[in-house]
């Protein structure tokens, strides 16, 4: 595996996903397995980065694990949470725009 940034963490080859080890701004520029990808939304610490392109149904991978599937389409950079994931294993909860638990 090339070298990374050391403001993410992945721990497997075939993670699609980094976890920020600290706040990373919008704008910053990011060494991922030797390729720069600049991200464009703000990263607080222990959120996930997209290191890999992610189609719909994709599984999420984190720390060499399946952690659940894309909703959405995925790119190089994005943020990766509930709003475009879902958990294979563990029900997750959201409050929609109209308050309703989804």
């Amino acid at each position: 595996m090339k070298p990374t940034d050391d403001r993410l963490i992945i721990l497997a080859a075939t993670d699609t996903v980094a976890v920020a080890r600290c706040f990373i701004k919008p704008g910053t520029t990011l060494d991922v397995f030797g390729q720069p990808v600049t991200v464009q939304q703000a990263f607080p610490m222990g959120h996930k980065i997209a290191i890999r392109g992610i189609s719909v149904g994709d599984k999420v991978l984190k720390y060499g694990v399946s952690i659940g599937s894309a909703t959405q389409a995925i790119a190089i950079g994005d943020h990766v949470h509930l709003h475009n994931m879902k958990s294979d294993y563990t029900p997750t909860y959201a409050i929609t725009e109209d308050g309703e638990v989804a």
